[in-house]
């Protein structure tokens, strides 16, 4: 790994009425690694993802995925960005009901104006991928809660991304098939090459993690094998 694929430095976001969700958080995150993000309720877990993810601005300081300044990008920009580079993962699946397991994973690479073809070829080896070969014509409504988030994953990887955010992914699911969806989490990680940062706050979830994020106040204790140190700037 010659250099990270998400730089974060002096991340400030203030809401209305003085409220100070992240102030000055910087870190890093690399290709290959799992970054878990932790913190209690409110602390700003989500808040980090979305604009790392450009879903949202922050009032200061600056986000750079894969090379692209993200705060310093049109709307355009951040279509583009969401659409080639990101792929997101969140808690409520976010299926389409009325299609097919395979229609869903097909989504992205619609908007990418993929030919039929390609659609179909890399929508099922991700479902194979996640487990879901024989399941690509069920419907979300007859899968289970852990086969769906499997779908919304197969989904998130459709245009390849270099990026995937899952913001709380298994907050769902029962434990166990919590801990599965991390553990496929990690290995698609490591078998795609993506950089993964993800929201949660369950203890044995994060003990997949090769990095951690912890939330505290609006500023980022990062631990990294075990020793922390505070990240903000």
């Amino acid at each position: 790994m010659s250099e990270p694929l998400v730089v974060v430095e002096g991340l400030r976001k203030v809401y209305p009425r003085g409220v100070e969700a992240l102030r000055g958080v910087s870190f890093t995150a690399w290709p290959g690694e799992l970054t878990v993000v932790r913190g209690r309720s409110g602390s700003g877990k989500t808040t980090l993802l979305n604009l790392v993810g450009g879903l949202d601005a922050p009032s200061e300081g600056r986000v750079t995925v894969a090379g692209r300044e993200v705060t310093a990008l049109d709307e355009t920009g951040l279509l583009e960005l969401r659409r080639d580079v990101i792929g997101f993962v969140f808690q409520t699946f976010g299926l389409i009901p009325v299609l097919s397991a395979a229609e869903n994973v097909g989504v992205p690479m619609r908007l990418a104006r993929r030919s039929a073809a390609e659609r179909e070829e890399r929508a099922r080896l991700l479902l194979a991928l996640v487990g879901l070969d024989g399941h690509a014509a069920q419907r979300p409504y007859e899968l289970s809660g852990g086969q769906q988030q499997r779908v919304a994953l197969a989904r998130a990887l459709a245009n390849r991304p270099r990026l995937l955010i899952a913001d709380e992914p298994t907050g769902q699911l029962d434990s166990q098939t919590a801990a599965q969806i991390m553990r496929l989490i990690r290995a698609l990680v490591r078998s795609e090459g993506v950089a993964a940062l993800v929201a949660t706050h369950d203890p044995a979830i994060i003990d997949l993690a090769d990095r951690v994020l912890e939330l505290r106040d609006g500023v980022v204790v990062e631990t990294v094998a075990g020793e922390p140190r505070m990240t903000t700037s």
